[in-house]
């Protein structure tokens, strides 16, 4: 079952969670963005491998602690690497206080009916057993909506609970994503849609279960208010989704009880080719405005 001082920390403590999970599809693009160009590796072992490093120089920094990062979301097989000698997990737990969620979808099929449901998840069981024994916390799943489709908006919502049901039971505490566009023509709309669809599936919950909720910034401030409200939710954070670091934070700091699990605008300044304390100041310069935005608010 889920550990009783992870959830304490994911539930009550000030901070936000730090998204280190790009994936096969994303991963070029974000070792691009820290200066490693394609023609620098070959081959998807090598890729991971160099973004595995990228993800552990970020979580050896000094200000990569729980004094501001309270989780961290990783990809498989930053989960399955190691970290100063560790499994990446009880590094994270162990040595920084971080709680670890694992990425656990394997991309999106094309869209329909305004939006981009999860592709199957083969071998997740047995994922599911594997990141529990190396103390991962909860999991992260995303689906993406493009259009203000009510039909669409209630199929993604509907898969993610039905995922979430499994994942629960291995004792871990899902992330539901379903992203709202930035691009959305509509987003307000949409947003409104997936706000009733939200709450049909979490009133639906076992009294026992418990979820975490992944959202867009929302056009309205605290929005998603009676979502963090909800008794079934440990914690509502939110997605940058393409809004720079200052618009992301200045959106975030106006919805009260939201916390951030930004990825692109957390690691979006860092190269590698920064000397180590470049690196470490710039990381801990994005922690501190995250933070900031997170804990306290407008």
């Amino acid at each position: 079952m889920a550990n009783d001082k992870m959830l304490a920390q994911m539930t009550n403590q000030p901070g936000f969670i730090a998204a280190l999970d790009q994936s096969g599809g994303s991963t070029p693009g974000a070792l691009r963005q820290y200066g490693i160009p394609d023609d620098a590796y070959s081959g998807d072992t090598e890729m991971f491998k160099l973004m595995h490093e990228m993800r552990a120089r970020i979580i050896t920094a000094p200000s990569f602690t729980s004094d501001k990062v309270i989780g961290a979301i990783l990809f498989e097989m930053t989960m399955d690497g190691q970290v100063q000698g560790k499994p990446a997990p009880s590094f994270l737990w162990e040595d920084r206080g971080i709680v670890p969620f694992l990425k656990v979808d394997k991309g999106l099929v094309d869209e329909a009916d305004g939006v981009r449901l999860m592709k199957p998840i083969p071998g997740l069981d047995a994922l599911l057993e594997r990141a529990a024994k190396l103390g991962v916390f909860g999991t992260k799943m995303r689906s993406l909506i493009n259009q203000n489709s009510a039909k669409g908006i209630a199929a993604i919502v509907k898969q993610q609970f039905e995922y979430g049901a499994q994942i629960s039971k291995h004792g871990l505490v899902p992330i539901l994503e379903p992203e709202v566009s930035i691009k959305t023509p509509d987003k307000a709309g949409a947003e409104k849609v997936l706000l009733a669809e939200l709450h049909k599936g979490l009133n639906a919950l076992p009294e026992t279960e418990r979820v975490m909720l992944k959202l867009t910034l929302p056009e309205v401030a605290d929005f998603y208010r009676p979502l963090i409200e909800h008794p079934r939710v440990v914690r509502v954070v939110a997605l940058s989704g393409g809004y720079s670091l200052d618009d992301a934070c200045e959106r975030l700091a106006s919805n009260h009880g939201m916390i951030a699990s930004f990825s692109r605008a957390l690691i979006n300044d860092l190269k590698k080719s920064m000397t180590d304390s470049q690196f470490n100041t710039t990381l801990s310069e994005a922690i501190d405005q995250i933070y900031q935005a997170s804990a306290v608010k407008n």
